[in-house]
């Protein structure tokens, strides 16, 4: 099929139900999960996945004994119907809260080092002027919100490129740069170590942000430039709570931005090591999709984050 009479087939012949499904396909990688997902039968669901290959004209997925593998076509189409179908649930959404007398939605990223000095302000300046809007923060670490901005689930995100070839979809407007620091709960047996090393640091529990993070990435580096492999007792958390939380009970140490450890420093709940890590990791900024112009509400998001940002 050439690309005038595939245009013309899509408009006419597909579904949203159907890219629902192949979405669901795509994800589960297993029909009958994925129709259970879309609330149909299995058989109604085969129908409509061959039926949706053939307005494609090639097939969408390989049936393997371990499940259904997306084609390298279909892969293509699997990603435009989850961006497709995360817009259309955030229009929805959107439209909704309108027609109920709201004030519409705002999805943002963030990494957890710029939401104390400049996401949350730029939250409580937007709610100053728009009080019924409703304001979603999602994502704590780079790679979490870059893939939800690959796939519509957010306006716009604040944080840094996680790979090497992200700046091809997304365009970045530098904020500020992040200071990182080594800390442990008060009291702990090297908080008045003097002359610390990393060799010391590496025989300590670890927790660390997952490997696909900018921020682990660039303790990885400090760890091989020493020569050092990386902690043997190590916990991986996401989660800023669940890394403060290990941190109070136990002995580990953990390398956390400034701004998140700022307030447990003031009140003696954690003790910043001597010991400094993680200069070379870029700053963070704004994140938006190439080609996709912000909203008015957005745009009003970002020129508060400008804002704070020349303070820091």
């Amino acid at each position: 099929m050439s690309a005038s009479s595939l245009l013309p087939a899509l408009m006419n012949r597909l579904r949203l139900k159907q890219l629902a499904l192949i979405a669901a396909v795509g994800q589960t990688r297993n029909l009958h999960r994925a129709a259970e997902a879309i609330h149909v039968t299995q058989p109604t669901a085969t129908k409509m996945l061959h039926d949706a290959e053939l307005v494609f004209g090639f097939p969408l997925f390989e049936r393997l004994s371990r499940g259904m593998q997306p084609t390298e076509l279909g892969a293509e189409v699997v990603r435009f119907a989850s961006r497709l179908l995360a817009d259309f649930e955030r229009f929805a959404a959107d439209l909704d809260a309108k027609r109920q007398g709201g004030y519409g939605q705002l999805v943002v990223g963030a990494i957890m080092g710029a939401a104390p000095d400049l996401v949350a302000r730029a939250v409580a300046d937007l709610k100053a002027t728009r009080p019924l809007l409703v304001i979603r923060l999602l994502g704590e670490t780079s790679d979490e919100i870059m893939d939800l901005l690959a796939v519509h689930k957010l306006d716009l995100a604040v944080g840094r490129f996680s790979g090497p070839l992200q700046h091809n979809e997304f365009d970045f407007e530098p904020l500020a740069n992040e200071t990182l620091y080594v800390v442990a709960r008060s009291g702990h047996p090297l908080a008045q170590a003097e002359g610390l090393t990393l060799r010391q640091l590496v025989e300590c529990p670890w927790v660390m942000q997952p490997l696909s993070s900018p921020a682990r990435r660039v303790l990885e580096q400090e760890f091989a430039q020493a020569h050092l492999a990386t902690p043997a007792n190590l916990v991986e958390a996401s989660s800023i709570f669940a890394t403060l939380q290990v941190l109070q009970a136990s002995d580990a140490v953990t390398m956390l931005p400034e701004s998140v450890v700022r307030d447990h420093l003031r009140a003696n709940l954690l003790c910043s090591l001597p010991i400094t890590i993680g200069k070379d990791l870029t700053g963070f900024g704004i994140l938006t999709r190439k080609g996709e112009p912000l909203g008015a509400v957005a745009q009003e998001f970002a020129r508060a984050l400008r804002q704070y940002a020349r303070g820091l």
